[in-house]
């Protein structure tokens, strides 16, 4: 392979690796997520299922995002930082950080609740607390899901100036 066409290869690796991840967010975002808490007969049992869901869906973008800020550190000279360097380190911190700070900090909220979440006083500092790191944990993984969509447009735009 030639050096455009290892180069030409890797960008297409990103597109489609970040497009395969953004597309699984969306899914868990659009369809998992809300069908679990419509279909399951109590928010406690919907929550298990989503927070089974969403691990794999971290650890996915914290390889995927590292690798395309490997990718771009590796392939690209002259210290050049692109828009789609930018979107994976996106992806991997996010998703870091809703996988290994904010989780665990949910799942010990959760265990010293006790019980189900709405069963506590809406003032009560552990439903609020709670309510905080679920934003938190929503907010990251947004955060991801644009920094996805950012490596997917920046790749297919390097993509269209190389032909």
């Amino acid at each position: 392979m030639t050096g455009n066409t290892s180069s030409r290869a890797i960008v297409v690796g990103e597109m489609v690796a970040s497009s395969a991840w953004l597309g699984a967010a969306l899914l868990v975002v659009t369809v998992v997520a809300p069908v679990a808490f419509a279909a399951l007969p109590t928010r406690t049992l919907a929550g298990q299922l989503v927070g089974a869901v969403l691990p794999p869906l971290f650890y996915a973008g914290i390889v995927i995002g590292s690798l395309v800020v490997a990718a771009s550190v590796t392939t690209r000279h002259g210290g050049i930082v692109t828009l789609g360097t930018v979107g994976g380190f996106l992806v991997a911190v996010s998703c870091a950080g809703a996988q290994f700070a904010v989780a665990p900090r949910i799942e010990r909220t959760r265990a010293s609740i006790g019980g189900p979440v709405e069963a506590l006083a809406a003032s009560d500092p552990r439903r609020l607390a709670f309510g905080h790191l679920h934003g938190a944990s929503v907010l990251l993984l947004g955060v991801a899901m644009l920094g996805a969509a950012t490596v997917t447009g920046a790749a297919a735009a390097t993509l269209r100036r190389t032909r």
